[in-house]
């Protein structure tokens, strides 16, 4: 097939790359050069789309490009960059794929589990109303962007994606280090929901989408089986024969990262609920046998 991915250099794009290494690759970067290295010499890679006038030939698009989430305090200044890094080339591909007489049959776009906003304890699925909060309006409007290009001849598949584990980036990476010498632990009283899902169950999910026609629409890209903070706390600092016993107060989450805390200190427990009526199978249900797999030493 031939395949145009955006985002392909990150910490998701990098192992969907290689895991399509068998079809033609077209990938969106903004460095051709570092793109290249990272990923190889053994596809194409463009620097814009506003060169393209619409997406014939191409079989399936998928879109996977923001500016991260946590990568930098909530400013005025980051919280545009955040949004328009998603809108503005979710709705440049949605206008290709409206411009094409032979689109793409599957355009697959991000989103995330911040769609839903806060919960507290409620186990949320794709038909939980949201909460209107910053990480809903992104991700709201970036689905709506996307949802566009829906037609007879383009399906769009949606992937809320929650906590991506994985060993060489994500979360998880960062997480990783003060657990591993010990210094790990719960943030606040720790019962805030952690939905998370092994790397490897994400990209066979984006490989399930691509191979059944008949799936669209929205997807929580998340486990079966959500973990409290202080439980995955437990679990992580398990995985490294380390106690859990440091909390982090929440209140000085809010000193150090700002509105951005909130990520950290509310979260959500997200179920998968259309992935699993559609027919997918998890591999990893389980956060232990997941961070084992992970960091096998």
């Amino acid at each position: 097939m031939n395949i145009l991915i955006t985002g392909g250099s990150g910490f998701i794009g990098q192992a969907l790359v290689a895991s399509l290494k068998s079809h033609h690759l077209t990938i969106l970067t903004r460095n051709k050069r570092k793109a290249a290295k990272k990923l190889g010499d053994g596809h194409d890679y463009i620097e814009s789309l506003q060169g393209l006038t619409h997406l014939n030939g191409f079989d399936i698009v998928i879109n996977l490009a923001g500016e991260p989430i946590i990568a930098k305090r909530w400013t005025d200044k980051q919280k545009h960059k955040i949004c328009h890094s998603r809108w503005d080339i979710t709705a440049r591909i949605t206008a290709l794929i409206q411009d094409s007489k032979t689109p793409p049959s599957c355009f697959i776009s991000g989103s995330a589990i911040g769609f839903y906003g806060a919960h507290g304890d409620e186990m949320i699925d794709e038909h939980t109303s949201p909460h209107n909060e910053f990480s809903h309006d992104i991700c709201a409007t970036w689905e709506g962007l996307a949802l566009q290009a829906q037609s007879d001849k383009t399906r769009v598949c949606i992937l809320r994606t929650g906590i991506v584990l994985g060993r060489n980036g994500g979360a998880l990476k960062k997480m990783a280090l003060p657990f591993r010498l010990g210094l790990g632990g719960p943030i606040g009283d720790g019962e805030q929901g952690m939905s998370w899902v092994h790397l490897d169950d994400m990209i066979t999910l984006i490989h399930f989408m691509i191979t059944n026609p008949a799936v669209h629409g929205i997807f929580n890209a998340t486990s079966p089986t959500p973990v409290s903070n202080k439980v995955f706390s437990k679990a992580l600092a398990d995985t490294f024969n380390r106690p859990a016993k440091l909390t982090m107060p929440t209140w000085a989450m809010r000193i150090l990262l700002g509105e951005m805390a909130s990520l950290m200190t509310q979260g959500q427990f997200v179920l998968p609920k259309r992935a699993l009526e559609a027919g997918f199978n998890f591999k990893y249900t389980q956060l232990g046998s997941a961070l084992n797999n992970i960091y096998p030493d």
